[in-house]
């Protein structure tokens, strides 16, 4: 069964994590933060606004998110955004 292709986002995002050499285990709780930023959304995260980051940072307060959590979190969303 073949792989599904990645999205040429997700390859620079695997690229530069690479390049920083970021653990495994990093490299899989910032790809977390996209899925769920992007199911959030419901769009590309390259199409992210400001706005949109913060809506999402709203949105995981009232979700009772530990503040850790977020700030851990929003960055990574905001890895490709304008």
């Amino acid at each position: 069964m073949p792989d599904k292709p990645i999205s040429p986002l997700r390859q620079r995002m695997i690229d530069d994590m690479t390049a920083r050499r970021f653990s495994e285990a990093t490299r899989k709780d910032y790809v977390r933060h996209v899925k769920t930023f992007t199911a959030f959304l419901g769009r590309s995260p390259d199409t992210a606004t400001s706005d949109d980051l913060r809506r999402f940072q709203l949105h995981m307060a009232q979700q009772q998110i530990s503040p850790w959590s977020i700030n851990a979190a929003i960055p990574r969303c905001g890895f490709s955004s304008p």
